[in-house]
């Protein structure tokens, strides 16, 4: 089985590499040369857009940072659907809007392929590990021809229902990953401003109720330390901005993710966008107190 994957770049390597350890034949691209680069070093092929990756494919992935890029790598000049793909299966992996994933699978099956969505719960240590959970969003015989793929990188699949499903339940997981570091942001601020220790303060919430994965896993960053990126505040700026967007359309006031959002906004700004996210907390505390005359 042929498989092309297009967007090279944290999480698209990454699926790369793992796919390629599981012995498929894969072939890539990305808009960035220099990515393009670092994949072909690393041993894969790169072709030269994304039309001739779905020409060479029989199943197409796409990692893509945002929901323009998504419709340029699908319906433009040099796009998937520019090349014959009747009969192919696309598997869009990004972080999109649920209107994009229902714009997107009619233009699809037009040319005779099929599409399902399936963003990811989980990052790059996931990625390596195949334990990434898929939230699939299209028709369910088309998720079963998917499986023999999706099952290499995820630990479990669950269908959530027809195009756009998928990116709906990634927006809501979202919502909470953005307001669960803004809550250690304020958390930390605060402890910090009342006299108590970073070190003790992480101690003590990873014993809380609220204490996740995530925190364990970023407790060495948020202690100023240096850690792998998994994932940067831009990228989940972009997702909470399109959770408020989606929240807008649908009658769903987000008070919750519009402040989260506020300040994942202000660190873009304040030049923290390449920066992991578990640094929000740090940027919180240099750039958003009120600092009282002593």
């Amino acid at each position: 089985m042929n498989i092309g994957i297009v967007g090279l770049g944290r999480m698209g390597s990454a699926i790369a590499e793992r796919l390629r350890s599981q012995d498929f034949d894969l072939i890539g691209w990305d808009h960035d040369s220099a990515a393009n680069e670092r994949a072909k070093t690393a041993g894969l092929r790169i072709a030269t857009n994304p039309r001739e990756v779905a020409a060479a494919s029989d199943i197409i992935i796409s990692s893509i940072t945002e929901d323009n890029g998504a419709r340029r790598i699908f319906a433009g000049p040099d796009g998937f659907l520019q090349a014959s793909v009747a009969g192919k299966l696309f598997i869009e992996m990004s972080t999109l809007q649920p209107m994009t994933g229902r714009e997107l699978a009619p233009l699809v099956e037009q040319k005779g392929a099929r599409l399902i969505e399936a963003p990811v719960l989980g990052t790059i240590p996931q990625v390596r590990a195949g334990t990434l959970f898929a939230m699939v969003g299209g028709h369910a015989d088309d998720l079963s021809r998917a499986r023999p793929v999706l099952e290499k990188l995820t630990r479990r699949i669950l269908h959530m229902g027809p195009a756009g499903s998928g990116y709906a339940m990634k927006l809501a997981a979202n919502i909470g990953l953005g307001a669960y570091v803004q809550a250690i942001a304020e958390s930390l601020a605060l402890g910090l401003r009342q006299g108590l220790a970073l070190d003790a303060m992480l101690d003590a919430l990873q014993e809380s109720a609220t204490a996740c994965g995530w925190l364990k896993a970023k407790a060495g960053v948020l202690r100023g330390e240096n850690g792998e990126m998994t994932l940067d505040i831009r990228t989940l700026r972009k997702d909470i901005m399109s959770a408020v967007a989606t929240g807008a359309l649908s009658g769903v006031p987000m008070p919750l993710a519009s402040g989260a959002l506020a300040a994942l906004s202000a660190a873009v700004e304040s030049d923290y966008a390449t920066r992991d996210i578990a640094e929000l907390p740090k940027f919180f505390r240099e750039a958003m107190l009120q600092n009282f005359p002593r």
